[in-house]
């Protein structure tokens, strides 16, 4: 759907890889731009994970892109940038703010050329503010944000998600913007700037607790270690006699019949949320006599909500998760089969494919700068000159 949009990504790390990987993924023609020594996500994986010398963390969110190495603090290398931004439909960076200003890439400079250019920053928090300069990372804005204290039982210490969920969201609003920018486009023939950050995607997570807190509702955090404040019990994660079971939004009539026990009959709907301590503690002792598979089969009987709780071993084998393909195998050159997350929508029935396995190091400067049109001496050239590199 994106086929003939040209996206030039000065991205890195995780949020700004990830989002140029949906553009890619829709058919846009991705160019990563990488110093000479390569994006950061090349030399790093959190576990120390490489398979056959290539970053996990680097193939997970860079499939369907194409690398250039540019020195950008090379005068002939920026020169040749414009060149190519003057041709471009998007331009996606997550610099610190400021950085691309000072090398002359800056909006309110390409848009003089290229007034159709839809401009998208990512930052940490924002363009501007007290807080421009920060260190934007994922475990770090779950903490600024409220996230982190929001989760875990009640006495215990704050609680960071166990994955980068807020660099996952950004990116995800990132692409969003670019999207409706884009779409804007076709009406007004004008590009825009495009600003997504993780301080207020971390809060838009958050939209429905957050909500309620500015409203004036204030939870604590159970003792049963629910994950909500906010939500009347039994809601959160229960231990059975041989592992776990979450339980949500049901009432405690239902309770009554499902875990044959009378005392629930006594709490009436509107005191569910008042005395949801009560109620999370009878059902906490209740699920700890039988196993996952007995109160599964008597959940589903009743149609209770509910789900056991699983590791990524289960979740790999899942049936809907291999229903949906949602794992996307990729034959890379260097690292053989390597499983990661496929796209996650479809369209018209059919999931966007592989066009492109995660780059090499300046794998196709060459072409990008024939595309540009210099001849094969003028690429030798400048390569030569220590502006580009390029893989030999």
């Amino acid at each position: 759907m994106l086929s003939g949009t040209r996206v030039v990504s000065f991205t890195h790390f995780l949020q700004g890889p990830s989002a140029t990987q949906v553009l890619g993924d829709l058919g846009a023609d991705v160019i990563k731009i990488e110093p000479p020594q390569g994006a950061f996500e090349r030399g790093w994986s959190g576990p120390d994970a490489f398979v056959g010398g290539v970053s996990v963390f680097f193939l997970l969110a860079n499939r369907n892109a194409r690398s250039m190495v540019v020195d950008l603090k090379a005068d002939e290398g920026r020169r040749v940038l414009r060149r190519l931004l003057d041709g471009a439909d998007v331009l996606i960076e997550s610099f610190r703010p400021g950085v691309m200003d000072r090398l002359g890439l800056g909006y309110e400079e390409l848009r003089t050329t290229n007034p159709r250019l839809v401009y998208c920053s990512l930052s940490g928090y924002g363009s501007d503010g007290p807080y421009r300069d920060r260190p934007g990372q994922d475990v770090l804005v779950q903490s600024l944000s409220g996230l982190a204290a929001a989760t875990g039982a009640e006495g215990g210490p704050p609680t960071p998600v166990g994955a980068s969920v807020v660099d996952a969201h950004g990116a995800a609003l990132g692409a969003l913007g670019i999207l409706a920018a884009l779409h804007g486009r076709e009406r007004t023939g004008e590009g825009t700037r495009v600003e997504s950050n993780l301080l207020s995607a971390a809060l838009d997570l958050q939209v429905e607790p957050f909500s309620y807190h500015l409203n004036g509702f204030r939870g604590e955090r159970s003792p049963s270690g629910v994950s909500s404040r906010f939500y009347r019990a039994p809601y959160g994660v229960f231990a059975t006699a041989d592992g776990h079971l979450t339980i949500s939004l049901t009432g405690t009539d239902v309770l009554a019949k499902v875990l044959d026990e009378p005392w629930f009959t006594g709490v009436a709907p509107a005191d569910e949320y008042a005395r949801r301590e009560e109620v999370n503690e009878r059902v906490a002792a209740l699920l700890a006599e039988r196993p996952t598979a007995y109160w599964i089969e008597r959940f589903t009987e009743f149609r209770v909500w509910h789900a056991p709780v699983h590791d990524f071993d289960d979740v790999a084998t899942d049936p809907q998760v291999r229903h949906n393909e949602t794992i996307l195998t990729i034959p890379h050159p260097q690292a053989g089969d390597v499983r990661v997350p496929a796209h996650p929508i479809r369209y018209g029935g059919e999931r966007p494919g592989l066009r492109r396995v995660p780059p090499a190091l300046g794998e196709h400067t060459r072409e990008v700068l024939g595309e540009l049109g210099y001849s094969p001496a003028a690429v030798d050239a400048l390569v030569a000159g220590g502006a580009f590199g390029a893989r030999s």
